[in-house]
């Protein structure tokens, strides 16, 4: 096909998997496409960074603008637009169309689409996004300064620390959470949430629905271990429950799954099932450890192992 575009390696997402593979890629001399819609992934909303080595008290959003500078000082070609499908048309080539219509034929693909944001599945979730439910506290704190009152949903790392930043926004904040324990945040955190004196904490307790008007939304309904059900008025809710590998491209592929973890299952060299597939960052069972600096590692092993590939297609030629 006469718009079809041609390239050595895709890549799909713009995190710090991505943009990491495409230095290296870029840095070994094979044409390259990076394709993708939200800018920075999780490092980008994930607001201050204090422990990416050489670069202390860095802003996620300011380090993936350093990222993406490296990368596109190297005239790597960016496209804005996500993956609509990939398909295998030989044993070493790949068709990818983007949801823009662009068409590219590669010999090699790299996967770093990260994971997509849990939502609560309550009516008016999606209608009120933007109208007091957030999925992003770094990102949408500062709207609520001096604002009455405030919730987060959950009970990871994210939400423990997104409260922490909105009782320095909020007059008060509740955190919620369906466990009886908090699930596994760093320890130094727990111990400032402790401290902090305008946030309650609801251990146990369900969020039944939300509640609201034309406007948006108004608090919620939440219901706690003993079946007690009680209306909250609040200003916003912050849903931080987690997040889902984003599966719709690896399943098309049939890549294999880890069934323990939702993950693409990749080796030591971020291989997946499918030769010629690679896959990097929180896409991946890789580890366990979901950092900046381990996604953009991922990146930058993917990015040698498609570089091979590329190579051994051609000495086949």
């Amino acid at each position: 096909m006469s718009n079809e575009i041609n390239t050595d390696v895709l890549i799909a997402g713009l995190g710090a998997a991505a943009y990491s593979a495409a230095l290296y890629c870029k840095r070994y001399q094979i044409d390259t496409v990076i394709v993708g819609e939200e800018f920075g992934g999780e490092t980008a909303i994930g607001g201050l960074i204090e422990n990416y080595p050489g670069q202390p008290d860095i802003d996620g959003f300011d380090l993936m603008m350093k990222f993406k500078e490296q990368v596109d000082n190297l005239n790597t070609e960016t496209f804005d637009s996500n993956l609509k499908s990939v398909e295998k048309i030989s044993d070493e080539s790949f068709r990818s169309t983007l949801n823009s219509g662009e068409i590219f034929l590669s010999k090699s693909v790299i996967l770093a689409m990260g994971r997509e944001r849990r939502k609560l599945g309550l009516d008016n979730e999606e209608e009120w996004m933007g109208k007091g439910v957030s999925y992003c506290s770094t990102c949408d704190a500062p709207l609520y300064k001096n604002k009455e009152s405030v919730a987060v949903i959950g009970g990871g790392n994210a939400a423990v620390e997104g409260a922490i930043l909105l009782s320095k926004y909020a007059k008060k904040v509740y955190l919620v959470y369906r466990g009886i324990k908090f699930f596994r945040p760093e320890p130094i955190l727990l111990e400032i949430l402790n401290n902090s004196e305008n946030i309650t904490i609801l251990l146990e307790t369900e969020v039944n629905s939300l509640l609201g008007d034309e406007k948006g939304l108004t608090g919620i309904e939440i219901n706690n271990n003993i079946n007690q059900k009680k209306h909250i008025s609040l200003d916003g809710i912050f849903v931080e429950i987690g997040a889902d590998p984003r599966l719709e491209i690896p399943n098309q592929l049939g890549l294999e799954i880890n069934s323990d973890t939702g993950e693409v299952h990749v080796d030591k060299h971020q291989t997946t099932s499918e030769t010629g597939i690679y896959a990097a960052g929180d896409l991946t069972d890789g580890t366990d450890l979901k950092q900046t600096i381990t996604a953009a590692s991922q990146g930058a092993i993917a990015a040698l192992s498609a570089y091979q590939n590329v190579l051994n297609s051609k000495v086949k030629k």
